[in-house]
């Protein structure tokens, strides 16, 4: 302990009360036998190898905590593995954000992991408000000294705060907004936890244009453009300005329960007639919006774009045949059909519905280009056009390769890049046969102006496209099962992609009925229609 401090026991837990400012927290630097403690050692001691021991998780918590309770930042940042990045974060924790007390209850470790529950206060200006929340560390032993030592993450101070965040306290940066959805219904995180991000960016954005007005709270500061600064703790509420979103609050609630039941998945659904976005839902809820801004290969959702670009140069029609052996070559690479299924030489659209990539691989020969591709999903779909959705996203991309890799890009696999927003802007301008935008707030409140596709689908391109999406939902096809529950004019695509030789491929999906569309991944999830499949469909069916 700190030289004049004070103890006492609160339910379990000692505070230290030192100049007049309380923490909570265990007795630091407890002296214990066996060699599991955590103390400043004196004299040669054996290196201790092997996994931590019960004794070791719970010694080295109890100090860390204790540290970080008493304010001693440098002591707290001796008992991770990383002193250099942890002491300022502790520090932060009372400089920072204005913490004038607090009171740290560990739970009972699981293995080693040690969950804790945080009960502050925060003061400013004189007026102090209470901030509790739970948060995890985890005790590792240390590479050089093979003592017990918590793992450093920003995420133990906090389970929002990141690498290079800051918490901060004060007169907030921007004002504050109330967010509606298109029929005035409020959105907020706390109902909506994946439009938390989403809200963040959108308050930083447009506060001023509403008329919103700051008030004082506890937030994180990210530190990035690309991440919005989170809020925490709202002191004193400002005034809000009252900001019109695209969102469909029953569409986007089902969004929002139809990721939860996955680790990691997105989802994002667009009204095809006009580009507004009414759903997006992430998991997990908080930090990167990778429905908007992830980058990765869509797998077999993208031969939505092939079968046009075909379709558009008359190499095949939707009723003409093509052949589906179960693998085909393009120059010196072989392509696979999932299990090496065939189906002989089929209409197209059979083809299309049954997901076979061979058919496409052996009709690519034909376009004599290998930059069509990404011609076609510019000039039509509107990809890689610098979308101003309202807050930052990612419009996809698809870089220009040669023979093999370019194979690739037509089957959605290789260095093509989309995310879920970009796949259900994909479906809904087939649907609709003209590129639209994707958007969350309105162009007329700040005036931006939206990309524009140089030319739509063709007629004939866009009729054939929408049966053979049509095909996919009935039968044998590989979105039956998945879309069998959504009524109205319906098509959809699945699709699978492998990234970073994962063991489980990355489950596609995506769909439209009438006049919505909606895209959805789920990080390895195996077969489209599988995981991402019900997803679509319950954000089709709420929409």
């Amino acid at each position: 302990m700190r030289g004049g401090a004070k103890v006492a026991i609160v339910g379990g837990v000692f505070v230290v009360v030192a100049g007049g400012v309380a923490y909570g927290g265990y007795n630091l630097w407890q002296g214990v036998s066996g060699g599991s403690g955590v103390g400043v050692s004196s004299g040669a001691e054996e290196k201790l190898t092997g996994p931590v021991t019960e004794g070791e998780v719970a010694n080295a918590a109890k100090a860390f905590l204790a540290a970080w309770a008493a304010g001693e930042p440098d002591r707290a940042g001796q008992l991770t593995n990383n002193p250099v990045d942890a002491g300022p974060v502790v520090a932060d924790f009372g400089v920072g954000a204005k913490v004038t007390k607090a009171e740290i209850t560990p739970g009972t470790a699981v293995g080693p992991k040690v969950p804790f529950t945080v009960k502050a206060t925060i003061t400013y200006e004189g007026q102090s408000k209470p901030w509790t929340y739970d948060s995890e560390l985890t005790v590792v032993r240390g590479l050089s000294t093979g003592r017990p030592l918590v793992d450093w993450t920003p995420t133990v101070i906090h389970p929002k705060l990141t690498k290079g965040a800051t918490l901060r306290t004060g007169p907030a940066k921007v004002g504050a907004i109330t967010a509606v959805d298109r029929k005035g219904v409020e959105l907020t995180a706390e109902k909506y936890p994946s439009l938390g991000p989403v809200l963040d960016k959108l308050r930083e954005k447009y506060a001023a244009k509403t008329g919103g007005q700051p008030g004082v709270e506890t937030w994180i500061e990210s530190g990035t453009d690309s991440v919005p600064n989170t809020t925490l703790v709202t002191h004193v509420k400002g005034k809000p300005g009252r900001l019109e979103t695209t969102i469909d609050a029953k569409a986007q609630a089902a969004a929002e329960k139809a990721v939860q039941s996955y680790e990691q998945a997105s989802v994002v659904a667009v009204k095809p007639s006009t580009g507004e976005i009414r759903a997006v839902a992430n998991s997990p809820a908080a930090g990167f919006n990778a429905a908007f801004q992830g980058q990765q290969a869509p797998g077999s959702t993208l031969k939505i774009v092939t079968a046009a670009l075909l379709l558009e140069k008359g190499l095949v029609t939707a009723n003409g045949p093509a052949p589906c052996p179960p693998d085909a070559r393009y120059y010196t690479r072989t392509f696979h059909n999932l299990d090496n299924f065939s189906l002989g030489t089929v209409p197209f659209t059979r083809s299309f519905a049954k997901s076979c990539n061979t058919a496409f691989i052996k009709l690519i020969d034909d376009v004599d280009d290998d930059s069509a591709l990404g011609k076609e999903a510019r000039d039509v779909f509107g990809i890689g056009l610098d979308w101003k959705t309202g807050i930052d996203s990612f419009d996809g991309r698809i870089p220009e390769e040669t023979q093999g890799a370019a194979a690739e890009q037509y089957i959605g696999q290789g260095t093509v890049q989309m995310n879920a927003l970009n796949v259900a802007s994909i479906t809904a301008t087939a649907k609709y046969g003209t590129f639209k935008q994707p958007f969350l707030v309105s162009q007329e409140l700040d005036g931006r102006t939206f990309a524009e596709a140089s030319r739509s689908l063709s007629t004939s391109a866009s009729s054939q496209l929408r049966a053979m999406m049509r095909a996919a939902t009935v039968g044998e096809g590989t979105a039956t099962k998945a879309m069998a529950s959504v009524g109205g004019e319906k098509g959809a695509k699945t699709g699978s992609a492998e990234v970073d030789g994962q063991a489980t491929s990355n489950s596609w999906f995506t769909g439209y009925s009438d006049d919505l569309a909606a895209a959805a991944v789920v990080q390895s999830g195996g077969h489209g229609g599988d995981a991402a499949g019900p997803v679509v469909a319950s954000v089709l069916r709420a929409g």
